[in-house]
């Protein structure tokens, strides 16, 4: 690897950190107001629901989006354990486990 190579990536890697760090350093000596909370309180929710309904269609040029099926199989008891637990944690475990056991037993 070449010096100009190892800059490269630790300058990406450099820019790709520092916007992450910084609201943070800049947010822990002020106090937001509630209001602010609670819309944030949202943000990761939203994150992984864009993330699951895009990975549910399967979209082809010209063509209608299908539905990606074993996706759909997968999102069945994971809706579910979702419903039951509201814990984030056990929401994507579950979906893992169920989708590794779709793609082990029916394909």
């Amino acid at each position: 690897m070449t010096t100009y190579s190892l800059l490269i990536i630790l300058g990406s890697g450099l820019v790709t950190w520092l916007p992450r760090v910084i609201p943070f350093i800049l947010v822990h000596k002020l106090q937001l107001p509630d209001i602010v909370i609670r819309f944030l309180s949202y943000v990761p929710i939203c994150i992984l629901t864009a993330l699951f309904v895009q990975n549910l269609f399967v979209v082809k040029p010209d063509e209608f989006p299908d539905f990606n099926v074993e996706y759909c199989l997968a999102a069945i008891p994971t809706i579910i354990v979702a419903v039951l637990t509201k814990n984030l944690m056990w929401i994507v475990i579950s979906g893992m486990a169920f989708m590794a056991m779709i793609r082990y037993f029916l394909i």
